[in-house]
């Protein structure tokens, strides 16, 4: 394969994969920005649909919900089916979600646009990534376009909660729907304009539809089994069932694989250490740095008492820095290396928590927030793209998107299991309590859960520091492929 942008006979050049990196970098923010973007607008939901305070969790809970369960399918769909075809696919469902949610008049019809969105954004994710990582040759070309793709995401992250402040304040709760299909709409009609269209279907390669069924309802029980865990109760019999049949789901998906001729996870890619290293850090990276979003979020509104619009307003330094963290990741993974990055940034996260939890009191000030925001969002930018540059190191082109559904599906389950787990802990003394003495325990609570963050982030670090080098030797770094698919196939 020939450097990016060298010229060919009906490659693209260098303009061209530019266009290519911002229109899969866009898309990537936009569906990153819907996991927060509600987070600020749900007493106005709440108000306006009538959900009560404890089904209102589940707005987000959908969301979270159906992403995690689809995100292996999108990947393997990305793999089999065309890149560009499922990446449409995904942004159409995703827009067309987010137009039913803006003009939604009862919470049945908001919960099922929110589930249809998670479906659409488990599509666009994973495909992206693959995108890139089959555009881009491995190393310093790849690490800057997945350090551009990974600040896009980080920083939707993040600005999903600044906007959707904004938004609620200026028009309503509908514009952090409504804007969603304002900008998935024109990246819907880009893809077919720059991505080269998909090659035939290669009918050698089987789909798996028992293993793609059996791990996407296992996730997704499994996910809806942690997510809905502290409101239910972790004994009530909705939460019991959904996690048992979902570990026994994933039982048979292991079966399905084991026999299956062209299974929907490929053990050659269970045997490269650097995929499976990027899916515990995804894992960790959401259960700890993923969830500091929500507590921050309860801090500015319940305990420095911000409004909508303030509460978007106190995210703007942590955007900035993690734009910053997320897009100069690739330049310090090449000249560093991987694992001396991720050390430093995981090492500066730990520093920023335990600022953080310091500084979070029931009479602090925003000032005293800010040394941790800048630190923890440091380590939460270079993080996050250096995750993903190692989800696709030494992974053949045409395995790309089951790579990335791998690494993302660890996500989502990470956001699952630390979300609850750390709700828990910032609960954990707020039994009985009301008035003044309720909003110190909330402030002692979010410290705690600061706390569990910053050593959810040091056993990240550990994992990082003894993990396995090198590449398998069975695992090229990019497999041949037919001249009809070209470098983009």
């Amino acid at each position: 394969m020939p450097p990016v942008g060298a010229s060919r006979p009906g490659a693209p050049g260098r303009n061209r994969d530019t266009a290519i990196l911002a229109l899969l970098s866009f898309a990537m923010f936009t569906v990153s920005l819907d996991q927060y973007i509600v987070v600020v607008a749900l007493p106005d939901i709440a108000r306006d649909l009538g959900y009560s305070a404890h089904t209102l969790q589940s707005v987000i809970s959908a969301y979270a919900v159906a992403s995690a369960g689809f995100l292996l399918f999108g990947g393997r769909a990305a793999d089999l089916l065309g890149r560009r075809r499922i990446l449409a696919t995904g942004l159409a469902l995703y827009a067309a979600a987010a137009l039913v949610g803006g003009l939604a008049t009862v919470p049945g019809t908001l919960l099922a646009a929110r589930a249809v969105q998670g479906l659409g954004g488990a599509l666009v994710f994973p495909t992206t990534l693959a995108l890139i990582n089959v555009t881009f040759r491995e190393g310093r070309p790849r690490n800057r376009a997945l350090g551009l793709w990974g600040g896009a995401g980080a920083a939707g992250l993040v600005i999903g909660v600044l906007l959707g402040g904004l938004l609620t304040h200026a028009f309503g709760w509908e514009a952090v729907f409504l804007v969603n299909v304002v900008l998935a709409v024109p990246a819907l009609l880009l893809a077919f304009v720059l991505i080269p269209a998909d090659p035939p279907r290669d009918r050698t390669r089987s789909f798996d539809l028992p293993g793609a069924l059996s791990v996407t309802l296992g996730v997704t029980l499994i996910v809806f089994a942690l997510v809905q865990g502290p409101g239910f109760g972790w004994l009530s019999p909705g939460v019991l069932l959904s996690g048992v049949v979902g570990l026994l789901l994933l039982a048979v998906f292991a079966l399905v694989e084991r026999h299956s001729p062209d299974p929907l996870v490929p053990p050659r890619l269970l045997a490269n250490p650097s995929l499976v290293t990027s899916v515990v850090i995804a894992f960790m990276f959401m259960a700890t740095f993923g969830s500091v979003l929500y507590f921050l979020s309860l801090h500015f509104q319940q305990i420095l008492g911000y409004d909508a619009l303030e509460t978007g307003i106190g995210f703007l330094i942590p955007t900035a820095v993690v734009v910053a963290g997320s897009t100069t990741a690739g330049q310090l993974v090449t000249r560093f290396g991987l694992r001396r990055t991720l050390l430093g940034a995981l090492a500066v996260g730990v520093l920023g928590a335990v600022l953080l939890g310091i500084a979070v009191t029931h009479d602090g000030s925003y000032a005293e927030l800010v040394p941790g925001l800048v630190a923890l969002s440091a380590g939460d930018g270079i993080v996050f793209t250096g995750m993903f540059i190692a989800a696709g190191t030494g992974v053949a082109d045409r395995d790309q998107g089951i790579a990335s559904g791998i690494a993302s599906t660890g996500s989502g389950m990470g956001a699952a299991v630390g979300l609850a787990l750390l709700v828990l802990v910032q609960t954990a003394g707020l039994g009985g309590l009301t008035g003044e003495p309720l909003r110190d325990a909330t402030a002692q609570g979010i410290g705690d859960a600061l706390f569990a963050v910053a050593a959810g982030i040091a056993l990240t670090f550990l994992v990082v520091l003894f993990r396995p080098e090198g590449r398998p030797a069975s695992q090229p770094v990019a497999a041949p492929i037919p001249p009809c698919q070209g470098r983009r196939c």
